[in-house]
């Protein structure tokens, strides 16, 4: 029986710094994940914005550079071809764009089903054919005929499909999804409807929440530094009047800094007044259990942090 390909880790392949992002701070160079959020959270808006940034090389949300521009697929299925049409131009206008001059193509069936083997297909050679930097479909509810959200054996074969294709083809994959409702208080990723599958399937994850009329986004990554509650605001006219209208990050929201896990515990750790658990560093770094647990034992290695009885301080901590 033939075996598994394998090579030494150090040969395993690295990606250059100024190759790691589609959108810098936003989303990852052929990341897949998700952009979610309650009802009247403008998903669709940020969807539609990020593929202008993508499509022409220029900032998302006027704060996010873009490294270069690329070619984008999208599939609107609740909008019909004018209303995208007429977003697409209000949001390059609000960026000093044409919508003539963005590589921004438009899937126009009436349906797009990833539980149907001949959509499937059409949609593989579509993207064979145009090779875009990036897919968006929106919103994954109606990207299926008969599976249940709450099966994680249902849900899970059309996020691997997915994944297959971000593969395949060396592009980024955004999927439109609603949060549950009354899920304000939970965590942005548990907030999402459905199985935990999605929340565990993405490797660049945006969340979109109001809380009265302010309008907020928290980011999160498989391999980068999170950012929460950054605050997001509508700038122009009415999306009907024909004044251009574009979503953009608050002037005086914080630029997100990129640091390290290692650099992220040690500041949760240095700003508590008191040990703090596993439990507790995870949840305010917004960080994975796995990724976590190997980063605290390579700190505690290098006597940067301590573990006690009651929790893990700072090595400068007296226990």
């Amino acid at each position: 029986m033939t075996m598994l390909p394998v090579k030494p880790a150090h040969q395993l392949t690295e990606r250059p710094e100024d190759q790691r992002w589609l959108i810098e701070g936003l989303w990852g160079a052929e990341s897949v994940g998700i952009i979610g959020g309650e009802p009247k959270c403008c998903k669709s808006l940020l969807a539609l914005s990020l593929c202008v940034a993508v499509a022409s090389g220029t900032k998302a949300l006027s704060r996010f550079p873009t490294p270069r521009a690329g070619r984008v697929l999208l599939f609107a299925a609740e909008d019909a071809e004018h209303i995208v049409r007429r977003r697409l131009a209000s949001i390059a206008r609000a960026a000093g764009l044409s919508l003539s001059d963005l590589d921004i193509q438009v899937i126009t069936v009436p349906t797009l089903r990833l539980d149907d083997d001949v959509d499937r297909a059409r949609l593989t050679a579509t993207i064979d054919a145009l090779r875009p930097t990036l897919l968006l479909l929106d919103p994954f509810v109606r990207l299926h005929r008969r599976i249940d959200e709450n099966a994680s054996a249902e849900v899970a074969p059309l996020l691997a499909y997915l994944r297959e294709l971000q593969r395949a083809f060396a592009m980024a994959v955004m999927l439109v999804h609603h949060a549950k409702k009354g899920a304000a208080k939970a965590r942005a990723g548990q907030a999402l409807r459905g199985s935990s599958e999605f929340h565990a399937w993405g490797d660049s994850n945006l969340y979109l929440r109001r809380h009265d009329d302010q309008l907020s986004l928290s980011v999160e990554h498989r391999a980068a530094p999170s950012t929460s509650n950054l605050p997001l605001g509508l700038r122009g006219g009415d999306d009907h009047d024909g004044q251009p209208l574009s979503l953009a990050v608050l002037s005086d929201a914080p630029t997100p800094v990129s640091t390290t896990p290692a650099d992220r515990i040690l500041r949760v750790l240095a700003a508590a007044e008191r040990p703090l658990s596993v439990d507790a560093i995870r949840d305010a770094c917004r960080m994975r259990t796995a990724v976590l647990c190997a980063t605290l034992a390579d700190l505690a290695k290098c006597q940067l942090v301590l573990k006690t009885a009651a929790g893990y301080v700072t090595a400068n901590v007296s226990a």
